[in-house]
């Protein structure tokens, strides 16, 4: 395994991906326990669509990709949320209304300037070749800011993931955490799709909260397990990618699969056991 990392770490675009990839990771696990409570799940899936069609835009005016990714995602994120707290119409119908606005704002953009080539696979499968320096400076700084404020917020994130009415009742400003969090989900899904691709980032959202969620119920321990899992899944799907040249985002995924799997039996066993301890006492 040493002598497989060793000759990983030789190449440069592998170091990029790995420090970007683990950061996203990290962020976006945090970020999913809240989301999945809150039932938001979707949220990250519409706006990687978003993110699609602002780099094809990108593309067709030559522009820096995550300059107009990162603005564009972040705005639809508050559209999203204030659409699902004010407007008639409902959450995961406004997701849908804009992811597929904007896939196919993002294919036609395509096909009227570079065509379909290579380019936009890797916008919407991802690739580990996709990240520049600068894509890693700014990634690395972004990501940083994302933590640092999820940390610094985390009481106040807890309190409206649990119960917002209870927490607007005690002062807490749950439009201003709400927002908060729909920034922060933005800017992850923004600098997490260049490589994981527009298809599959969101998987970095759902599975490590929902894998963590199958053995434990605190939001404390939840979130925790959850950051262990997501980053230990991604490496070793990027293990995995490297050893049998099979794509990152997809390789990342599958092994969250398999994690997702794993804690599930691990929780139905805990589960049967507990209920032979109580029938064996009597309770039951």
């Amino acid at each position: 395994m040493i002598d497989i990392l060793s000759e990983m770490f030789s190449y440069a675009f592998l170091v990029r991906a790995m420090i970007v990839g683990l950061l996203i990771s990290l962020c976006s696990s945090l970020l999913g326990v809240s989301l999945v409570l809150k039932r938001y799940s979707m949220i990250g899936d519409g706006l990687s669509h978003v993110g699609f069609g602002a780099l094809a835009v990108a593309a067709a005016l030559n522009a820096a990709p995550l300059s107009i990714a990162i603005p564009a995602v972040v705005a639809a994120a508050f559209i999203l949320l204030y659409i699902s707290e004010n407007a008639k119409i409902k959450g995961d119908a406004a997701i849908a209304l804009i992811s597929t606005s904007s896939l196919a704002i993002g294919v036609a953009v395509v096909s009227l300037t570079t065509g379909m080539n290579t380019d936009v696979c890797n916008y919407m499968f991802g690739s580990i070749l996709a990240m520049s320096k600068s894509d890693v400076n700014l990634s690395v700084a972004l990501s940083v800011c994302s933590l640092v404020l999820f940390i610094a917020f985390y009481n106040k994130i807890f309190a409206v993931t649990f119960d917002e009415t209870f927490a607007r009742a005690i002062g807490v400003k749950a439009g201003i955490y709400n927002m908060l969090i729909a920034f922060l989900t933005a800017i992850t899904i923004a600098l997490g799709m260049r490589m994981m691709g527009a298809l599959l980032i969101s998987s970095l959202i759902i599975f490590p909260s929902l894998t963590a969620m199958r053995v434990f119920k605190t939001f404390k321990s939840v979130t925790i397990c959850s950051a262990f899992t997501s980053v230990i899944c991604f490496i070793a799907g990027i293990i995995c990618s490297y050893l049998y040249a099979t794509p990152a985002g997809a390789s990342v995924v599958i092994i969250n699969i398999v994690a997702f799997i794993l804690f599930s039996f691990i929780g139905f066993a805990r589960g049967s056991a507990r209920l032979k301890v109580f029938f064996k006492r009597g309770k039951i």
